[in-house]
Parts: structure tokens; sequence; C-alpha cells
């Protein structure tokens, strides 16, 4: 009991099913979705009192202020987006009683509003909010980089690390580089401006001396403005090196010279690595693939340059010759995989333009070509050793489809999953590598530009903790405020990455974001971005995961919640009411950490696949913050009532816009039909006294009875109720790289266990419900 408690670094930078059902809230005794009750569940059978976790089982009745009640009606406000909850008090009334946290503006007031956690249910927006806004000038603020690129957890920069510690808040960089723009300035030019001293890319922070001279915004130093960069190719004018578009432009990319070359630029090479043992034929995956190949092969990202090679691996492996001039294609057979090697390296990559007809020969004949097989071993590590040397000249991508544990040669592996343990509350063993063989692949296939994807398709343990390495050996840098930042008003982070596009151009994309420093600790609580800090506190704790125990992360998780509301209570604020309080800017971290703490990456006593688990923490490592938000707390929409009011008008359609619900089954009526949208999957579930019109018009059957278990996709209909629908689907779906997959739930379906686990304020068997995990906090916090 006298150990430290586990805590999360205060600063860092991210670069970027056989589950237990919870126990929905008297869900099964619901009549139309209200309340059956309010006295909390008593313990489960065999659960100690004290064991730890879960907590809390034997806590009183709720607060009579935090039963359910209606849904706020919107009152505009510029500081949460037209979101006013119960108790909310208007900035006239707060400015006397906020003295403690020292000069604050209105904007600040409203975010730092507390906020009684215990008394107020109903804290969640109607609609996703926007990221926090900087307090910058409006010049500013228009050539800042987009919080969907770049985005800090705290939107205010503390001036020393003093004051961070103070907060109790983590400070980190979120990045997503690639991030699809619809305008992206490229620049051509013989001379990239960058900073003599520190190598900064010029950017719309620096300062101009004079047409001659510009001062960094990182280290001060004063440059010399070459000539080149005096003519402004967008207005074609000359003398005038502000109005360039790197200067105008926070995201830009730069056409690479020479000098940020090894070798010359190479062509998209792509490379298929296909497992054909008898489990991977048994699985079919392999008609599906070679025909989704067949189908998209003239889509492949590249020019006339672009190459593509073949190797299916067994217990040997084997290479395609797909030389132009050959009539078929040839099969080449390396049986030693101890010392694997390359038959040939003139035919096994070849131009795809020229060799088309051969690759689509083999594409038409390999599904057939091990269907009668009995080799039952997998060599995938010895087949990954040979696309390392097959594509080291030119670097690539490697696609890998794989079905089952490696089982011979180099980077074998062993089942190491208990399946007696996948509900274990204890520990849980094995989330890290078996080897190191993956992750030293990874990192020499990274040294000559190659980049790896795995597919794994397997119902069984296949040790995805090791085999995941090979796709990214990625790191988090930390972060932290060396120095005291009071001699400026201004931080700027700055990002660049070099790569080579699709079309074998060496390319440079810089990031450029700007934040104001802040000297008030009130300050640093206003400028907290609560998504961003989620985000990076649940990659953290994946990390730690790995890297100590579980427990350790999941304790690290709570303990970070405690930390910044005691810090808040501590040195924030005036307003001492009793319950729980957090600042407006901070009321949804409870509610997101107890989301984190229910995920499959993260949750015990819930019977979870080892496998999926360590899925879901790759997903939560990898994934852009907007995709990590949506798996972690999804939106929960009634769409079986859907009108036009308030509804966006786009191109001549109308598009609905229901509020988001809690996450909770008391949200939910047998006589509603409701959208789960959870990132990578949407369900709909459909009660079971849902309106027959809705049914019909929308999911295109006359009753609920008629509704098949297992319907995946919403028809096209000529009906109102189903263009609206599909309108609003459409409309959820537009700013994402792909689409999920979508299931309809019927309320008496074995599936709606899979719906009913991310409703994560409800209580399961072995986890807290919201309220219960808002008196843990607030009895951690009197310790």
């Amino acid at each position: 009991e006298n150990s430290p408690k586990p805590h999360m670094p205060l600063a860092c930078v991210l670069v970027n099913s056989h589950s237990a059902s919870p126990v929905p809230n008297s869900y099964e005794s619901l009549e139309g979705g209200g309340y059956s009750g309010t006295s909390l569940r008593s313990p489960p059978a065999g659960v100690p009192a004290k064991q730890a976790p879960p907590f809390g089982y034997n806590y009183p009745t709720m607060h009579p202020a935090y039963q359910q009640n209606p849904a706020p009606k919107p009152n505009p406000s510029p500081s949460h987006g037209g979101y006013n909850p119960p108790g909310y008090q208007p900035y006239s009334q707060l400015s006397s009683a906020l003295g403690g946290l020292g000069g604050v503006s209105e904007l600040e007031a409203e975010t730092l509003r507390p906020v009684n956690l215990l008394q107020e249910r109903n804290i969640l927006p109607p609609k996703r909010a926007p990221p926090p806004e900087p307090n910058l000038s409006n010049d500013l603020r228009k050539v800042n980089c987009s919080p969907d690129t770049f985005r800090c957890t705290l939107t205010n920069i503390p001036q020393t690390q003093a004051l961070l510690n103070k907060a109790r808040l983590p400070l980190g960089l979120l990045l997503h580089p690639f991030r699809d723009l619809t305008q992206l300035p490229v620049i051509t030019s013989n001379t990239i401006v960058r900073c003599r001293s520190c190598r900064t890319y010029i950017n719309p922070f620096v300062s101009f001396l004079d047409q001659r001279r510009w001062k960094c915004n990182l280290c001060y130093r004063v440059n010399d403005v070459p000539d080149e960069f005096m003519y402004n190719p967008v207005t074609r004018s000359y003398g005038e090196p502000h109005k360039r578009p790197e200067v105008q432009n926070s995201t830009v990319e730069f056409i690479a010279s020479s000098d940020y070359m090894l070798r010359p630029p190479q062509p998209a090479v792509y490379l298929f690595l296909l497992d054909v043992s008898h489990s991977a034929v048994e699985s079919g995956y392999l008609n599906v693939f070679c025909q989704s190949l067949l189908d998209n092969l003239e889509k492949l990202p590249g020019d006339t340059r672009t190459h593509i090679g073949f190797v299916t691996f067994d217990s040997t492996v084997h290479f395609y010759n797909l030389q132009e001039g050959l009539s078929q294609p040839q099969m080449l057979v390396v049986s030693d995989i101890d010392d694997v090697f390359i038959p040939t390296h003139d035919s096994l990559l070849v131009n795809l333009k020229e060799s088309k007809e051969l690759v689509k020969d083999l594409l038409n004949a390999l599904p057939g070509m091990f269907t009668h097989t009995r080799e039952t071993q997998s060599a995938l590590g010895p087949a990954l050793q040979a696309a390392y040397k097959l594509m080291s000249p030119t670097g690539g991508r490697v696609t890998v489809f794989q079905t089952q544990l490696p089982t011979l040669g180099a980077g074998l592996l062993q089942s190491r999953e208990d399946p007696n343990l996948r509900s274990s509350t204890k520990n849980v063993l094995h989330l890290g590598p078996a080897t190191d063989f993956y992750k030293k692949l990874a990192l020499d296939c990274s040294g000559q530009q190659i980049g790896v994807d795995l597919f794994l398709l397997s119902s069984q343990y296949s040790d995805l903790a090791s085999l995941a390495l090979i796709c990214d050996p990625k790191l988090i840098s930390s972060m932290s405020i060396e120095e005291s930042l009071a001699d400026t008003s201004l931080a700027c982070f700055q990002a660049a990455l070099l790569y080579t596009s699709s079309k074998g151009k060496r390319r440079i994309r810089v990031h450029t974001l700007c934040l104001p420093v802040v000297s008030q600790l009130s300050e640093v609580f206003a400028g907290a971005d609560i998504q961003a800090i989620s985000c990076l506190l649940a990659n953290m704790a994946i990390d730690r995961s790995i890297s100590s125990s579980l427990s350790d992360a999941r304790d690290a998780l709570v303990n970070a919640v405690v930390d910044c509301l005691t810090a808040y209570r501590a040195n924030g604020s005036n307003i001492q009411p009793s319950g729980l309080i957090a600042p407006a800017a901070l009321r949804l971290f409870p509610l997101y950490v107890l989301a984190l703490l229910k995920q499959k990456a993260l949750r015990t006593g819930t019977s979870t696949r080892l496998d999926e688990r360590v899925f879901s923490m790759c997903e939560l490592k990898s994934q852009p913050l907007q995709q990590i938000m949506r798996m972690v707390h999804p939106d929960l929409y009634r769409i079986d009532n859907m009108t036009e009011q308030a509804a966006l008008h786009l191109n001549d359609s109308v598009i609905p816009q229901p509020p988001l619900l809690q996450l909770t089954a008391e949200k939910l009526t047998r006589e509603g039909a409701f959208l789960l949208d959870c990132g990578s999957v949407m369900y709909l579930w459909v009660g079971k006294c849902c309106n027959e019109t809705f049914i019909r018009d929308v999911l295109g059957f006359q009753n609920y009875a008629s509704l098949p278990s297992n319907m995946t996709e919403i028809p096209e209909l000529q009906t109102t109720y189903s263009e609206r629908t599909r309108a609003f689907i459409s409309w959820l779906l537009e700013s994402r790289t792909f689409h999920p997959a979508f299931h309809v739930v019927k309320d008496d379906a074995s599936t709606k266990t899979s719906f009913f686990q991310h409703l994560v304020e409800d209580r399961t068997e072995s986890a807290f419900s919201y309220y219960e995990f808002l008196l843990h906090i607030q009895q951690q916090m009197s310790k």
C-alpha cells in the first residue's frame, strides 16, 4: 500500500469476438427506455467486496440530482458550441468567483466553469465538439495548421515545466502527416529556404525584418532571404517574399532536390507475400484476394514505371518469373529456408504495364494451384527475409497475407495463449513479442524504404504481439519544457516528412503549428484538449501495458484523472461545492478514461482473445484522433424519428442532424432504431417494437419478424425515409479513408452482445458504471 502510484509521463509526442456482454442498466425491464429504479446493483456473485479491479460495488444509491433529466435544449454560446449543461452559470456570475484562477476572459471563464460531475448527468454535447481554438490573432488563426493534421494536448503552452507539473496534464503532440487534403500547395524551387542554425523550414510564423532578412520563429536567428525567394510564383510578382506560398500556408509540400536523396527516386514497387498452406486454402482468402487485385490492377497508385511481384510460401518459398515474352508464369521454389536466397533478380519484380497479361494469368491460376495441398507449415520468416532481399535495391511496399502461426525457419513462433486466462482480472501475459526477429527486420526494411502491411486471416491464435512489429517499429520521443518561455508569447512546432510519392517524386511535406504561451494555471486548464489528451494517454497506456503490466497501465489512467482534478481543486477555483468538481473543459475526462478502461486493449475480467487485445492496441497506437475517439467513445444516434429540423442542406441534399446520445441502455427504446458509429464498424440496433414504416421504407422488409439476422447493408429504396437515412450515414462517412463494416442488429439476436459492449456508461460484470467510476475517483481524491 505504500508503493508509489503509477503515473503517466507529462510530456511526449505521437506521430500517428468472444466478449462477455455488459449488463445493461435494467434494460430487460425497460418500457420505452426509462429507468426502472435508482439504486445500484448488488455485487456479482463470487466477487470479493475488496477486490480491485473492480471497485465500488457497495456505493450508495445515486444522488437525487443524478437522475435522468430531459436533455438540455441547445442555447448558442461561442464557448461550447451551443451547449449549456444543467447548472450553467453565465460569465457575469462566475467572474467574481474565479479569483483564485487569476485574470480570465469570458471565453476562459466558460471553459473553467466548475461542473459537479456527480450532479450533472447530461454533460455530453448534442454533437461532436470541435477542438478548442488557440487564443491567437485572426491573422495567425487563418494560417495555422489544421488540428486534424497537427494537434497539441494543450492549446495554451505553459511558460515553465513547473507550471505544467502543477496542472498535472500531459503535454504532447499528435500528428497525422498524410491526412487527405483538399488543397496542398506544392512548391518547386531550386532553393528550399531553411534556418541556417536550427534548420527550420520557413513558415507563416517567421518575421521579416525587411525584404532581405527573416527571423526564425524557433531559434530567432536572423537569416538572409535568397534572391530566388524574392519572386512569388503565385502572383508572378517580385519583391514580396512575405507573400510566397511557404509563408502563407502552414502545410506545404516541397519537390525535393538531389540534396535530399540517397539514390534517384524509385518507381512504385508492390510485392505480395501470400500464405498458401492448408489453413490458407481452407480459409478461401486466396480466391478473394486474386479477384480483388484483378479488379483493381489498373488502379494501383503509380505510373508507367510501376513494378509488381508475387511470393507464396508454406514450408518452402515460391517465386514467380513474370518476364515479358514468357508464354506463362514460371514458379521457382527455394526449399532451403535456413539460408533463403533470390533465384533470379531480373524477372521477379516486373514492369506492370509490360507484363500485365502474365500477371493476370498468375492471378487467375493461383487459387487452383494449391487446392489439394497437404502442407500445414508456415515459413513466414524466411519469406519476409526473401522479400527484404528482393526489395532492397528499390524500396516499395510488401503486403503480407498470413493465416497461422509461423512454424518454420527464422521467426518461428509457438502458442503462448492460455484460453483459461482470457477473463482474468489479474495481469495479462504475453502482450510483448516472443522474439525480436520481426522488429529487427522492420528496422532493416525501414532503412531501405520498404513498408510492410500485414493482413492476419486466422480464427486461431497467431501471436500478433510478435508479428505486428514487422509493420511498425514506431517509437514515442519525449517532450519537455527545458527553459522558461517567459520571453515569448508564442510557441511553434514543426514536423517535416521526406518521402517518395507513388509517381516516383521525392517530396518533403512540412506542417507548422503555432500556439500561445501562458503563465497562469487557469489558462492551462482552459486550453486543455480533452480528446487529444485521451488519445495520447491511450497510446502511453499501451506502451506501459507492454513494458510494465496491464494493471499498472490501468492504474496510471485512473491516476491521470485523479491528479488532474485534484490539481484543479487545490489550485484552480474558490468555488468549492461538495461533489466531484471538474472545469468544463475537462468534464468528459473521467468518461473517456472509463471508456478506455473498457476497450479490448485495456479491459480485464471480460473474455478477450489475446490477438484481439493486441489488435485493439495496434489500432489505438496507429489510427488518427477522430478514428480513435469513435473507437473509445462511439457516437450513438436514434435514427427512426429523424426530421429536417436543424438539418444540413448540402448539394441539394437534406442531411438530418440527430443529437448524440449517452452510451447507456437507458437511452434505448424497443420502439426505436439506433445507429452506433464505432469508427471501423457501424451497428444499427432495431428494437422489437420499432416503427414498421421505418423497417419497410429503410430496411426493405415488411416487419420486425421478417428482418434477417445477418443484414450488412441498407438497400437503396426510393422513399423519403430511405434517402434521409442514407444521406445521414453517407455524411458520417464522407471524410474517412475507408468505409466501416455495417451490421443490422436485432434486439433478440445473439449479435446484440457486440452492440451492448460499447455502452460504456453501463456496468458490466467486471467493470464500473460511469456513476460508480465517478464515486471511485472521488474516493481516490480524498485519500
